[in-house]
């Protein structure tokens, strides 16, 4: 388990790479020690999210860890803001406005349904987030957090759908259609998150 120490520290790290990447002079530098930390090294998915005056301005990540939490932290911090093709290049004037979130990701596992009625029935809301791919094409994922926005898992689907470049219903549907002998797949995940908010 994390401590809310830890979350501060990805916190402040995260703020710096973007600060870093900005031109912006860094105030709290982070001691190498607190780096060093075995939990941060250790290789988890990682979700970086901006907000700013309580909309989203940028959320990128990694579903599997494919890098260290501390590596995951400061590339995907970057990115969220400055590589999220939803979003324009973050300013250094916005710098100071947005409010940093990290989620750290359990491992993604297969959550087996018969159709869509039982896929509802299986999702957990608010403990939950959710992978959709299509076989052999694309995916997305909504983190447990977007339920607060989605509260209602056929308006989440439909959302998740979307977002992966489906039609809405298409989690309503055992097959996509008469070419693909497969259903969507869906995955699940928890997170532990941090915010600067609360930290």
């Amino acid at each position: 388990m994390f401590s809310k120490q830890q979350g501060k520290t990805l916190l402040r790290l995260a703020r710096q790479s973007i600060e870093v990447e900005l031109g912006i002079t860094a105030n709290d530098s982070i001691p190498d020690e607190a780096l060093d930390d075995p939990l941060l090294r250790q290789h988890q998915g990682v979700f970086v999210t901006l907000n700013k005056k309580g909309m989203l301005r940028g959320c990128i990540g990694s579903l599997l860890g494919v890098e260290s939490i501390v590596d995951g932290v400061r590339r995907h911090a970057v990115n969220a803001a400055i590589h999220d093709h939803r979003f324009p290049l973050l300013t250094t004037n916005e710098a100071a406005e947005v409010e940093i979130e990290i989620s750290l990701l359990t491992l993604p596992q297969e959550l087996e349904y018969s159709d869509g009625v039982d896929l509802v029935k299986k999702l957990r809301p608010n403990i939950d987030g959710v992978i959709l791919k299509v076989p052999g094409g694309t995916g997305a994922t909504f983190l447990p957090q977007v339920w607060e926005q989605l509260p209602i898992p056929e308006m989440f689907l439909d959302q998740l759908c979307r977002k992966a470049g489906l039609p809405a219903q298409s989690w309503l549907n055992s097959k996509l259609s008469s070419k693909l002998s497969e259903k969507l797949r869906v995955q699940t995940y928890q997170v532990i998150h941090f915010t600067e908010a609360s930290a």
